[in-house]
């Protein structure tokens, strides 16, 4: 699966690397931070690759989401973004529990995943109208007692940026794949 992502200042790496130390207990800590815009698949493009397979190689899906979101992008133009403070999925819809984020302010990137979901469909649980822009920071474990909420509590100045292209994002090879102008 791929995932169509905003790419993140250096700020953010920053922060992450300030509150690092203090996720003692959590199973994972992300030591890669993204923000998702849209998650998608590579059967989510068999009908807008060349011979319409079913199920399209990698490498074709590839080539189609490089191009395919680009009329759906067409007139968006950049905007804002905000990281603002820290939030916790106590009951996150799938994987472990809890998941520690910083968490993302933008109506525009609300809407522009959206639009997306109308492209591609939201997947169930953590799209469409339950989609809530995060960073996560991290996950899961045991965290000692007063370790979530001393970070939900962390303080820090909002780091705000603008968001001039979006990025297909490869996690088999962790990387980016493509970057989509706005």
């Amino acid at each position: 699966m791929f995932s169509l992502n905003v790419p993140l200042p250096p700020a953010i790496a920053d922060l992450a690397t300030d509150l690092h130390p203090k996720p003692s207990g959590f199973e994972r800590v992300r030591d890669r931070h993204t923000l998702v815009c849209k998650r998608l698949g590579v059967d989510d493009v068999p009908d807008r690759v060349a011979g319409g397979e079913p199920t399209p190689s990698k490498p074709d899906a590839l080539e189609a989401l490089r191009e395919d979101p680009r009329p759906v992008l067409s007139g968006i133009g950049p905007f804002d973004v905000a990281v603002t403070g820290l939030d916790v999925f106590d009951a996150p819809a799938s994987g472990s529990r809890p998941v520690v984020y910083l968490a993302v302010e933008s109506e525009r990137l609300v809407r522009l995943h959206r639009r997306l979901c109308g492209l591609y469909g939201p997947i169930e649980g953590i799209e469409g109208d339950e989609f809530t822009p995060h960073v996560t920071v991290a996950r899961g474990g045991d965290p000692k007692p007063g370790v979530v909420a001393d970070l939900v509590a962390a303080e820090f100045d909002p780091i705000r940026w603008r968001v001039h292209a979006l990025e297909v994002y490869d996690p088999e090879f962790r990387e980016v794949a493509a970057s989509i102008d706005l």
